[in-house]
């Protein structure tokens, strides 16, 4: 198998390893068909590489994949840790904002400035929904002397996610935040 990383260079931040694969089950992988695609640099119209490409059979497993993590460990994960995870997924994107907004500026033809803002909002909206993971409840409502109504949130399965090219981090952040906060395994992908 060829690595799943290529080394790409930006002029913000030097080289660094891009991962090319589908990212499937917890490990990254070529896809079923080892179909790709070329990622074009909207900026100069030049090629940045060729990443592995989503098929059918790979969203099959993918969603095979989220319903095992759902039915599993993730919907007994503890509200305060599921916020947790946002709140360290928060400090990564904010730890590595030079280097995401360069590939987002590359990816997409933004100017580094816009970027790096974009990125700053990914860190906000991930803070956000983190803190609220813990703070979601219901209602409980008297409605005749022996009867009562409430509310129970439940989390719904899988949830698939398409994410735009205009400005995708941000896209991801505002898709994955509120899923993984009330429990629901999300799986993303980019057209092209």
């Amino acid at each position: 198998m060829a690595p799943l990383t290529v080394e790409l260079s930006t002029p913000v931040t030097g080289t660094y390893q891009q991962p090319i694969g589908l990212f499937i089950d917890g490990k990254w992988t070529e896809g079923v068909d080892k179909q790709k695609f070329e990622v074009i640099n909207p900026s100069t119209e030049e090629v940045i590489t060729s990443v592995c490409e989503g098929t059918e059979k790979d969203i099959d497993l993918a969603v095979t994949a989220a319903r095992k993590a759902f039915e599993g460990e993730w919907k007994s994960t503890s509200p305060q840790a599921r916020g947790n995870y946002l709140l360290k997924l928060a400090d990564l994107a904010e730890k590595n904002l030079d280097l995401l907004a360069a590939v987002e500026s590359l990816d997409n033809g933004k100017s580094i400035t816009n970027a790096r803002g974009d990125v700053g909002a990914v860190v906000g909206c991930l803070r956000y929904y983190g803190g609220w993971a813990d703070k979601i409840e219901g209602k409980t409502i008297d409605i005749a002397p022996d009867m009562f109504h409430y509310t129970r949130s439940e989390p719904i399965g899988v949830c698939g996610q398409i994410i735009p090219w205009n400005f995708p981090l941000l896209m991801l952040a505002w898709k994955i935040g509120p899923d993984e906060v009330t429990e629901v395994s999300c799986l993303g992908r980019e057209p092209h």
